[in-house]
């Protein structure tokens, strides 16, 4: 029986984990697609470390060429990261007529345009279902199992290392940098973390989402993104005495002819299904016209969940070829590009409802100030926590507003900047509307 040939570019953790699995599966594989698959070529430029896997001899090679330039080679499987290089061993693949299976968010995300077309160009497919949510199949089921629904809402936890620093700040009520301290150590975090806490990884997996719910590309640089590293123990603890869990989410939401895209912490209510996503979880929610809420959930990371995603493609693909099928599903996973390109919403255009710390002097009149400023920009307290303790001369005071919109919030913070009963900057966290209490 003829099999398919694979060859693979890239054998850190998840390339060990892919040839871990088309070698411990393989009989259980070829039963599923019909045929064996082989992996005739990996291509890495350390040859020599220890994978904690066998490799079978003369697999190795420092040089990508021979993957490449290989005409036996069906699939190339690029898992080196990064930009450049990667793009040009996946459009180099393509010329060469070879499918691509890649778990590359930030090439996806900021090049996907050019692959997108590549793609098709060639007649191949570009698949990528590891380049968001680790093992969660979300790829496949935007592009499969959700196609017949309009997608409204996108709302996830796509960064396993900032939810799991979230996490700890929650529950132990530990301080930031501690925290992202213990997770370097660990191994949960990379030293530093900087595209992880600052929201950069999750905007490109959500970039990855919005092109595939509206079938055309989104231009990464248009998504809104801020980071979780001026949270403290007492943000976290505050939210949760007004009934809410802080988490960095990654949301897209349908808005006739624009899209809100955007990642940043957000307040959600304590009994809602993500505010209970710990760890180093991941989880996306969905609201579907037809389909109602949905959830998917699990491990966002690490080396067998996301090889897991990346052998699926490679079985998928595996599939096609042994049905004889010539033409290739576009790798957004729509036939017609829609009309109208999506139109990403400004910032300053969101309405949602804010929480504020202030730090500030301890005397009379604060309150009335700052509540001033507030509805002179047409800001509405909705709650207010106030707390005596003084901390290096300031005392904390904490406040949730109604539905505001983000340029007025903006113009009354930088307002206050200059109120004399102010001793620190700001912190604004955005309360997310629009969630459904205690469902999936």
């Amino acid at each position: 029986m003829k099999g398919m040939n694979i060859g693979i570019i890239g054998f850190g953790t998840v390339g060990a984990g892919t040839y871990e699995i088309l070698k411990t599966n393989a009989a259980l594989i070829a039963r599923r697609v019909g045929m064996p698959l082989n992996v005739r070529r990996i291509a890495d430029l350390d040859v020599v470390s220890d994978r904690g896997v066998v490799v079978e001899p003369g697999l190795l090679t420092a040089d990508a060429e021979e993957v490449l330039e290989d005409p036996r080679v069906d699939v190339v499987v690029e898992l080196v990261g990064g930009l450049d290089t990667a793009k040009e061993f996946i459009l180099r693949a393509m010329a060469q007529r070879k499918h691509v299976v890649t778990a590359n968010k930030a090439l996806l995300a900021e090049c996907g345009d050019e692959l997108y077309r590549a793609a098709a160009r060639h007649g191949v497919n570009l698949s990528f279902e590891a380049s968001v949510g680790g093992g969660i199949p979300i790829i496949g089921a935007l592009r499969k199992g959700l196609a017949a629904n309009r997608i409204q809402t996108i709302m996830g936890i796509l960064n396993g290392t900032s939810n799991y620093i979230l996490t700890r700040m929650t529950l132990e009520g530990l301080p930031y940098e501690r925290v992202v301290e213990e997770a370097v150590k660990l191994g949960f975090a990379e030293d530093p973390p900087t595209l992880d806490v600052d929201g950069t990884d999750a905007a490109h997996k959500l970039v990855i989402l919005v092109s595939l719910a509206y079938g055309t590309p989104v231009p990464f640089g248009e998504v809104y993104r801020a980071g979780i590293d001026r949270l403290t123990p007492d943000d976290v603890r505050f939210a949760g005495e007004f009934g809410y869990r802080v988490k960095l989410l990654a949301i897209a939401r349908e808005l006739g002819d624009r899209v809100e895209a955007r990642v940043h912490p957000a307040m959600i209510p304590a009994d809602h299904i993500l505010a209970n996503v710990n760890e180093a979880y991941n989880a996306i929610y969905l609201e579907g016209d037809f389909l109602g809420p949905n959830l998917y959930y699990g491990l966002g990371a690490g080396r067998e969940p996301t090889a897991s995603a990346v052998v699926s493609d490679i079985m998928d693909l595996a599939r096609q070829i042994r049905l004889g099928r010539t033409r290739p599903m576009p790798p957004l996973a729509h036939a017609e590009e829609p009309g109208t390109p999506v139109r990403i919403q400004p910032m300053e255009d969101l309405s949602t409802a804010y929480y504020f710390r202030f730090s500030a002097v301890d005397r009379p009149g604060v309150l009335s100030k700052i509540s001033g400023v507030l509805g002179e920009n047409r800001i509405s307290i909705s709650s207010v926590i106030q707390k005596g303790r003084e901390v290096n001369g300031s005392v904390p005071l904490v406040m949730l507003t109604h539905e505001a919109r983000e340029s007025d919030v903006n113009r009354a913070l930088s307002a206050m900047e200059g109120l004399d009963v102010l001793t620190d900057r700001t912190v604004m966290i955005r309360v997310e509307k629009g969630v459904r209490h205690g469902q999936a």
